[in-house]
This record gives structure tokens, sequence and C-alpha cells, in this order.
């Protein structure tokens, strides 16, 4: 009886260690492919604001989103992000601004501008997207985010495409890649087991 536990055991572990390793290699592989194409809309993930000065990371995702909008690659950028406690401003209002001081004209911007979390701002785009009957996205954040925000928004019935910065700060050397990839291993482990994520 103590033997089977122990093989039950050591089998558990192994396969625990195939699933990280696996979904580590997934992430990673992920945000390596840049899979630019024409879509209804680009939208870019939020990312930390500091009263309407924009982070490195949102910086970073919006000049690659603008890059992608001045290709022609979508008619429509769709901006992201709420605000934290003690903000003035949202995500969402501060990356408007920027892209507006970029030359993308006011009326091609949408926003969803609830969202403090991955899920919830991806679940406000489907309904941004939905209300001006759009249906295909191409979808800008972080190399090691891009495997997670694929995933839900195809669940939210988007058709959902990837195009990584590799210009962000959070992913820029392997120490940093390593602290964003646990956090994506946590957020993605929790949306498939509760269907809630960071």
């Amino acid at each position: 009886m103590i033997h089977n536990l122990v093989r039950l055991a050591l089998a558990a572990i192994v396969g625990g260690v195939l699933v990280l390793a696996w979904t580590s290699y997934r992430i990673w592989d992920v945000g390596q492919h840049d899979d630019q194409r024409t879509a209804d809309a680009i939208v870019v993930l939020g990312a930390a604001q500091y009263n309407g000065r924009l982070s490195a990371i949102l910086k970073a995702r919006l000049e690659h989103a603008i890059d992608l909008y001045e290709n022609g690659l979508a008619p429509y950028l769709v901006v992201t992000g709420g605000k934290a406690d003690g903000d003035t401003t949202t995500e969402a209002a501060s990356a408007r601004a920027f892209a507006i001081q970029r030359g993308v004209p006011a009326a091609a911007i949408l926003g969803e501008d609830q969202g403090r979390t991955t899920l919830e701002s991806l679940e406000g785009v489907a309904r941004v997207m939905d209300d001006h009957r759009l249906s295909s996205a191409l979808f800008v954040s972080d190399r090691s985010h891009m495997l997670r925000v694929l995933r839900i928004a195809r669940d939210l019935g988007i058709a959902a495409y990837g195009s990584p910065t590799a210009t962000s700060p959070s992913d820029s050397t392997v120490g940093d890649w390593i602290v964003a990839g646990r956090h994506e291993l946590g957020g993605l482990a929790l949306y498939f087991v509760t269907g809630e994520t960071p």
C-alpha cells in the first residue's frame, strides 16, 4: 500500500513538472510569434500609468500598436484599462491621449476603461467590439502576456491574433522574463481552475 502511494506521489510530481515545463514553453513560444495581419481592430492591453504619465511598459505597448495602426492593419485602435485606487485618470484615458498626440484620429480610438485585470479588460473589449460589430482583433501586449491574452480573447468569441511588443522592459532580460513567466503561470493556472485571472 505504501509502495503504491509513493509511486502515485512520484507520478503526480513528474506530471506536475511536465505541465509546468510545457506551459512555460508555450508562454515563451507564443510570445516569439508576431501574427501581424489585417483585423477589425488593434487592441492594446493596459498597464500602469501615473496620473497621465505612462509607465515604460504601457508606452512600449502603445508605440507598437500605433505603428500597426499606421501600417493600415486595422481601422480602430482599442485602448484598455481602468484606474487604481488614488489615480485621477485611467490607463485607457492616458493611452488615448498618447495615441492622439501621436496622430491617431480620436474617432478611430475606442476604449474600455473599467477593467482592473486582464480578464475584466478583455470582457470589456468584447462588449466594445460587439457594440461596433467588430469580430477580429490584433492584440498588443508583452511577449510573456500573449498566451493568456489570446486564450481569454478566443474564449470570449473574438478572432484573436497576437503582435507582442519586443521593447517592453517587463521581459527585456532573462531575469525579467522569469519573473513575468512565473506570474503568467499563476495567472493561467487560476484561469483554468476558477475562470478568474489577474
